[in-house]
């Protein structure tokens, strides 16, 4: 799913990353120490619906994004991805950067670069696993804060490329079902359009499912960019149930003979056993229909959330066929080393990538490009 589409000459993609790494196109998600599984059952709790407002600030919202589109498609995606990484790049180079003035490396220099790399989310693993093949080639010699991070970008790039792996749509299905699934905020709804657009453009036939059926606001939003899209969207009332939705938006892909149906899930709270329950029901119950459906499950993650996504990841696994990761919000978010970490520790492939708000940016995950920018590396 790598992007090598050349930069223009205004400005580069890389450059907007950085650019707009002081202004988060999203509100970031407070950071939450990972919470165990609640084994008692729990009633779910509706979020007030007040369509009258969130209808009005959705469609504000996505005439906002169109408006800057334009715009974001002048500049190449690498200069994007780079602006968007801004914040992570700046926490990990300025620790890195701190520690060398044309210096031999030493034990020392190698426990504090090791600390560095765990405080930019990295994780211990995989901080272990650069330093230690840092010292190997290089101890006792001359290093820059350059090198070192040249080093890092080349061996992180090696983690991550087994998973950078494209999110194949299998022709023989109709439809290819997609089942989007992850915490409140993760950026579920706007992921799902993103990926419908991305296979409008391939010239798929697309449909999508308002599964989110909690929040009148999801639905109305799911609606507004679908309609920017030109992709049908099948939704029903706030409180309908979710699971009977999804069996029905799969009867009316399979009567249009459509390509993918993306189906949209209310925000799961992953300690909370009884919501988690109904997303397991919605997997049943398109299963009558398709008994190998979904067939593609992708749980997004906000990368404002830190190590959090570890146990998001963990907990989502025992309740749904997760196959796929997809990281929003890298643009408002200093945490974009937690990406390296999941995909040294649950080896899932990484279909996608989001840096903005507009609906061009979410693009197919491309390691080189990630670890290079991580690394603040043109």
């Amino acid at each position: 799913m790598s992007e090598t589409s050349k930069e223009t000459p205004k400005k580069g993609w890389f450059s907007r990353w950085r650019s707009k790494g002081d202004a988060p196109s999203e509100t970031p998600a407070p950071e939450a120490a990972a919470p165990e599984l609640v084994t008692e059952t729990l009633e779910p709790v509706a979020e007030e619906a007040k369509p009258a407002v969130e209808e009005v600030e959705i469609r504000v919202a996505v005439e906002r994004e169109a408006e800057v589109e334009p715009e974001a498609e002048k500049k190449g995606w690498l200069s994007r991805l780079r602006a968007g990484l801004a914040k992570s790049t700046k926490r990990v180079t300025e620790s890195i950067t701190g520690l060398f003035t044309k210096k031999k490396l030493d034990q020392q220099t190698l426990d504090d670069l090791e600390d560095a790399l765990i405080q930019a989310d990295l994780g211990v693993s995989v901080a272990a696993r650069l330093v230690a093949k840092l010292g190997k080639e290089r101890f006792g010699k001359e290093v820059t804060d350059e090198e070192v991070r040249a080093a890092f970008a080349d061996d992180i790039a090696e983690i991550l490329q087994p998973v950078a792996m494209p999110l194949v749509i299998d022709p023989a299905k109709k439809p290819h079902v997609v089942l989007v699934i992850g915490v409140n905020g993760s950026g579920k709804t706007t992921t799902i359009a993103k990926l419908a657009n991305l296979y409008k453009r391939e010239g798929r036939k697309v449909m999508l499912a308002a599964g989110d059926t909690f929040r009148a606001a999801a639905v109305e939003q799911l609606k507004v960019w679908g309609d920017r899209a030109g992709v049908p969207v099948i939704a029903k009332d706030t409180g309908a149930d979710a699971a009977g939705l999804a069996y029905e938006a799969l009867e009316r892909a399979k009567a249009e003979a459509c390509d993918v149906l993306l189906i949209d899930t209310a925000g799961r709270l992953h300690n909370k056993s009884n919501l988690m329950d109904e997303l397991a029901k919605i997997v049943r119950v398109i299963r009558k229909l398709d008994a190998s459906a979904p067939h593609s499950c992708l749980l997004v993650l906000d990368a404002t959330t830190g190590q959090n996504a570890h146990a998001q990841v963990e907990t989502f696994k025992t309740m749904s066929p997760v196959d796929a990761l997809v990281l929003t919000k890298l643009d408002g978010s200093a945490k974009g080393g937690v990406l390296v970490a999941l995909a040294e520790k649950f080896k899932l492939p990484v279909v996608a990538i989001g840096v903005g708000e507009g609906i061009d940016d979410l693009r197919p995950f491309e390691a080189r490009a990630f670890a290079r920018g991580l690394m603040g590396l043109a």
